[in-house]
């Protein structure tokens, strides 16, 4: 099981499997997602927690968009260093990198494998 996973994860990095197309463009960033119940969602420095000593609030809470609907393209289209490091993901029947100098911005991909919710963060 380990050989075939490390195969598939060596696919992807090698041949490139699909890559981000709208990450290496600098796609506009997706819309932000809409709460049903906004104030259902607990926030502990509004809350009035203090952070832990020798800790402080660099950015505001959801101040990093992920990209939520990314576009992918082939690896024969992408111009990008052989050494490149990419984030792989194969499931079943699907295979996706996510590239590593675009997720430093964006830190979060909300996207599906196999049909099914993952989450993709750097």
């Amino acid at each position: 099981m380990a050989h075939r996973q490390a195969r598939l994860l060596a696919g992807v990095v090698i041949l490139g499997a699909i890559v981000l197309a709208g990450l290496a463009s600098g796609g506009t960033p997706s819309p932000t997602p809409r709460l049903a119940d906004p104030g259902s969602v607990y926030d502990p420095t509004e809350a009035g927690e203090a952070l832990p000593r020798g800790y402080r609030l660099a950015l505001d809470r959801d101040q990093i968009l992920p990209v939520y609907e990314p576009e992918f393209t082939t690896a024969a289209r992408v111009d990008w260093p052989s050494d490149s490091l990419v984030i792989g993901v194969a499931g079943d029947g699907e295979a996706k990198a996510y590239p590593v100098t675009h997720l430093n911005s964006r830190e979060i991909v909300i996207d599906t494998l196999d049909g099914e919710p993952i989450l993709v963060s750097w």
